[in-house]
């Protein structure tokens, strides 16, 4: 599967942090079982993104503090 890692036009750019990071796992744990998925944005990242939730979005993935 592509795509589905977090929603870029809510989540990503309204949420906090933590409603990044809740929203990264759960599309990771009901994309990722049985192999095949891919981590993606469903959409570009928009500039006025605030780098806060960037980073838990990668932290999230990554299982680690950047």
């Amino acid at each position: 599967f592509w795509g589905g890692a977090v929603d870029t036009q809510g989540v990503l750019p309204y949420g906090t942090p933590q409603e990044v990071r809740d929203d990264v796992k759960r599309n990771i744990e009901a994309l990722a079982p049985g192999g095949g998925y891919v981590f993606n944005t469903v959409h570009n990242i928009q500039a006025d993104v605030p780098v806060e939730n960037i980073i838990a979005m990668y932290e999230t993935l990554l299982g680690r503090k950047l």
